[in-house]
């Protein structure tokens, strides 16, 4: 088939790759300019280089609604379109010019956790599994009936950087997958349970602020959930910022009073965590590993001389 492919960053050069591997043709690529957003520069394997090193037109677009966009893919006379890791709305004078649709591949199990840092925002909120849905596009976002899903457990001992690396695995066979049955008709797309939807907003610093009124296992997964490369979850201990690097749960209940530095253990310290911890019920968060602003790394037990203090969300 031609396939016209839109796509960003490693999702999207890994998803054309692949398109490519299977023997379709592209004959246009569309792909957004590098941005300044954190978010944005992890994981940026050049959608635009690809292109180059293929010898496939490309166009550079933020926002893909202009005619020049429109009267290329038209001229492409693309059997279909697939799109990975598109970052802006696609109006319907652009998915709807191939023949057979455009296919979107979105690193979440659909409907839930549409729109931005899927697995981030799975993993603070203690999914028990994440994936990958291959949809027909549609005008609103990841919104589009379903052609097929793949997925995989999280387990405690995952990071987003473990899921990262799974769900990725799967983007350009889902897509491959989801053109053949697209293309042989045999395709049974499902429409989406809209009453199970959830769409979530771009991560930014203040998404990674450390509210120590949070049970501890909420801490613990906002942590895994933004560990190197990401910009890691943060709190203050006497004005300072301290990136959180590695922390779990205890086993035993820590009472007190929220982000009490209260005994060492190992090579870190446990902290009180829970609004209710005064009752003597709620798990501790364990810290083991520290960054500071200067860059310099600490486990925990050598960062704070003695116990006592508290760590805050605000300096």
């Amino acid at each position: 088939m031609r396939v016209v492919a839109f796509g960003y960053m490693t999702w999207g050069r890994r998803t054309i790759e692949a398109v490519l591997e299977a023997g379709h043709e592209v004959p246009l690529i569309v792909t957004h300019p590098d941005g300044d957003d954190a978010y944005e520069k992890i994981f940026n394997e050049s959608v635009a280089e690809l292109a180059a090193d293929r010898g496939i037109p490309v166009l550079v677009r933020e926002r893909a609604a202009d005619a020049e966009v429109r009267d290329a893919i038209t001229a492409a006379e693309p059997d279909a379109m697939v799109v990975a890791n598109w970052r802006t709305w696609l109006p319907p004078e652009v998915f709807s010019v191939p023949r057979l649709g455009t296919v979107n591949v979105h690193d979440a199990l659909l409907p839930a956790y549409a729109g931005f840092a899927p697995l981030n925002w799975a993993l603070i909120n203690d999914e028990p599994e994440v994936g990958v849905t291959a949809h027909l596009m549609n005008a609103e976002f990841d919104a589009g009936d379903i052609l097929l899903q793949r997925s995989t457990p999280v387990t405690d001992d995952d990071t987003v950087v473990d899921l990262f690396d799974r769900t990725l695995a799967m983007f350009g066979p889902t897509a491959v997958e989801a053109l053949e049955l697209v293309a042989s008709g045999r395709a049974r797309p499902v429409p989406q349970d809209r009453r199970a939807a959830s769409y979530f907003h771009r991560r930014s610093e203040e998404d990674n602020r450390i509210d120590f009124s949070w049970p501890a296992r909420d801490i613990f997964n906002l942590v895994r959930a933004q560990v190197d490369p990401y910009p890691n979850a943060y709190c203050f201990y006497r004005g300072q910022r301290l990136r959180v690097l590695k922390a779990s749960v205890t086993e035993d209940a820590i009472g007190g009073t929220p982000g009490r530095v209260v005994i060492r253990r190992g090579r870190g310290v446990v902290v009180v965590a829970g609004a209710d911890a005064r009752r003597g019920r709620n798990r501790g968060l364990l810290l083991e590993r520290l960054r500071t602003d200067d860059g310099r790394e600490f486990d925990a037990a050598d960062f704070f001389p003695r116990m006592g203090g508290y760590l805050t969300s605000h300096p």
